[in-house]
């Protein structure tokens, strides 16, 4: 691939396919043998230059090629160190569009509050749907991990309209996640709170009284369009 004379659906192609390689910008020598040439920084570039909106690089570019890893994760065609680079590789995009959204003073989807619940320090999923959501337009606050239950409630009444989401990796965190709903539907029993995880099912979801369970980042946006339909 090289730039120059490219249409605007060929770099949201370009975008979409450095994405899904994680070639992140042209210094990085992914796949082998391609080190000098444009990655993803550079195709964005190129689509604002061209003057692409910012959504629709995000849709059509970022998006698209993060939605195609997303699918082949969860048909377990690749694994985490590809979802890994390829996120890492649509940060190095979303870096670069984060100004103009700004200067537009576009609205956002909505605020999403995520955390990975007490006792566990396992942040890869939790930092999967935060990126994947952000790209997707929501305004992300990020809890980190091991957040006891209060951390939640404290969330929410610092960010009243938000939507919270919880992850836990280990059969032995689940419980804790079971106690962090428990406490957010105590104080605030209508909110919207999806959960995920390796050992989370959609069946344990209805169980603990969360909203709803989403099984990989992609769902997750699925869900939240299901449960909170944009205005």
């Amino acid at each position: 691939m090289t730039q120059g004379s490219e249409s605007q659906q060929d770099i949201l192609a370009n975008i979409a396919t450095c994405v899904q390689t994680g070639k992140a910008d042209a210094s990085m020598n992914i796949p082998f043998g391609s080190q000098g040439q444009p990655g993803v920084a550079e195709w964005v570039d190129q689509a604002i230059a061209k003057d692409v909106s910012p959504q629709t690089i995000v849709a059509d570019g970022l998006m698209a090629g993060l939605q195609v890893i997303g699918k082949k994760f969860a048909n377990n065609e690749v694994f985490i160190p590809e979802v890994l680079i390829a996120a890492r590789a649509m940060h190095a995009g979303m870096n670069k569009l984060k100004p103009l959204f700004v200067e537009q003073n576009m609205p956002v989807r909505g605020v999403f509050v995520m955390g990975t619940v007490q006792g566990d320090l396992h942040d890869i999923g939790k930092n999967l749907v935060c990126m994947l959501l952000e790209g997707a337009g929501w305004q992300i606050v990020d809890l980190g991990v091991d957040c006891a239950p209060e951390k939640f409630v404290t969330a929410i009444k610092e960010h009243p309209d938000c939507a919270i989401g919880l992850s836990a990796l280990l059969t032995t965190t689940m419980v804790a996640m079971g106690k962090a709903v428990a406490a957010i539907r105590e104080s605030f029993p209508d909110k919207v709170v999806i959960v995920g995880g390796a050992p989370v099912t959609d069946a344990f979801a209805k169980e603990i009284g969360a909203s709803g369970y989403a099984a990989d980042p992609s769902a997750a946006i699925d869900l939240l369009d299901k449960l909170l339909p944009a205005a």
